[in-house]
């Protein structure tokens, strides 16, 4: 049986790494983490918040889903968009999802990201 989503793996561009460490560490709030040796190797890297893990894994010809996209839940989703604005990213409001507010974002590389807080009540 299935316990757990263990981690989301998202690709990137080659040498994209510096761009991607700013948007996940010093926009989103995210810790990078140590990557496996042998997995280091082949580039990429690996953010955590909680016990949330998004893997940046090296694709060669990358192009970024058109669709596809993790939905991270976040706690107090207007100062998170304000965090987000303030550090120059995309932040695009979408009212369609009963029960949630939910804001979308690219990284700097094309990847979507959903991010979703339920609504009380």
């Amino acid at each position: 049986m299935i316990a757990a989503l263990d981690h989301v793996q998202l690709a990137a561009p080659k040498g994209s790494e510096e761009a991607l460490r700013t948007y996940y560490a010093d926009t989103l709030g995210m810790t990078e983490i140590a990557k496996p040796p042998a997995l280091a190797a082949r580039g990429g890297c690996w953010f955590q918040a909680g016990p949330v893990q998004l893997h940046l894994g090296i694709e060669k010809d990358f192009r970024p889903a058109k669709k596809a996209h993790p939905g991270l839940r976040v706690t107090d989703i207007e100062a998170y968009a304000a965090r987000l604005e303030e550090r120059g990213a995309e932040v695009r409001r979408d009212g369609d999802l009963p029960g949630h507010r939910r804001f979308f974002s690219h990284d700097p590389v094309g990847n979507r990201l959903e991010f979703l807080e339920p609504v009380d009540g």
